[in-house]
């Protein structure tokens, strides 16, 4: 680990920033930092965990943890191009393709020590996760999306998932775009979705439908997925989740469908407590407490090797 200030930066990714040098241990917000966890010896089974639009690897790291302490990986959680900085300039700049380049990257390191990759993530970090998982012949384990964003909920301007998409790959992304400061009172993420980044990940919504678009019950997607998404989301649609389960092997893939009158948001599918800042719980976050570890055997026969190698830990 390394200290910044009073803070102890525990797992900090430091190869992450020679890789990628708009980032560095200054410039990054405490909290906000690429995030790597190994065991002394290399595990045969590695995740890479990807952090939503807006927010930071701090999101997720309780899903690591366990994926660590309690399955046996080997984690990396990389941070996506323009996020988690102390200085974000509204974002201007980022690029789908750096997102790609930063997963990529994180795909590349964890083969080179372990047999079985796997990918997931919140929201964007979900929808990266599934393109990734598809195209990159390194993942060849299974893919776990939280809250995946593959369909846009309405939100802003009445607009529906699908009219908010085709929005922000236009130029009024730009027109419409606020000065609002990123940086408010929540340490680990922006104050709100900038609209740059949003028509990034409407991007990548339109190359993930192509791809699902690509598979049917004749000629399924095969690779193992868990997905967990709450009935209260209002951000990404529990519909787009349900498109590529339709098009799945039903014994390959597990929905954990979080009940609407539990009241659990888009981001907190993944916290395993809520934030608080000088006293005050930011966003009102309802956390759905403990799911993981009171829903272990659901996830960890997604696990590639199976359940009773995720119980040994690592080799």
């Amino acid at each position: 680990m390394r200290v910044s200030g009073d803070i102890v930066r525990e797992h900090e990714w430091l190869d992450y920033y020679e890789r990628f040098a708009y980032f560095s241990p200054s410039t990054v917000r405490d909290g906000c930092y690429p995030r790597i966890m190994l065991h002394p010896s290399p595990s045969t089974k590695a995740v890479v965990l990807v952090h939503g639009l807006s927010d930071s690897p701090y999101f997720m790291k309780a899903v690591g943890d366990y994926f660590f302490s309690c399955l046996g990986y080997d984690v990396y959680i990389p941070l996506l191009h323009c996020h988690g900085l102390k200085e974000p300039d509204g974002m201007e700049g980022v690029k789908l393709e750096e997102w790609k380049a930063n997963v990529g990257f994180s795909i590349t390191a964890a083969a080179a020590r372990s047999e079985v990759i796997s990918t997931g993530g919140l929201s964007t970090g979900g929808t990266l996760s599934l393109y990734m998982g598809t195209v990159n012949p390194k993942v060849n384990g299974g893919l776990f999306l939280f809250s995946a964003a593959l369909e846009l909920a309405g939100g802003p301007f009445g607009l529906t998932g699908e009219l908010k998409e085709l929005l922000l790959r236009t130029f009024l992304a730009d027109i419409l775009d606020t000065d609002k400061p990123l940086i408010g009172e929540n340490p680990y993420r922006y104050s709100h979705i900038d609209l740059d980044g949003a028509a990034e990940l409407a991007k990548l919504i339109r190359e993930t439908d192509s791809i699902v678009a690509g598979f049917s019950k004749q000629y399924p997607f095969r690779k193992k997925v868990f997905a967990a998404h709450s009935e209260s989301d209002m951000t990404a649609e529990i519909s787009g989740i349900e498109g590529l389960r339709d098009v799945s092997l039903e014994d390959r893939f597990l929905l954990f469908r979080i009940p609407k009158h539990l009241g659990v948001a888009h981001a907190s599918v993944v916290l395993e407590h809520p934030i608080i800042k000088d006293g005050k719980m930011l966003d009102n976050q309802k956390i759905f407490l403990n799911w993981l570890h009171n829903h272990y055997n659901v996830v960890a026969n997604i696990d590639i090797p199976g359940e009773e190698y995720a119980r040994q830990g690592t080799k």
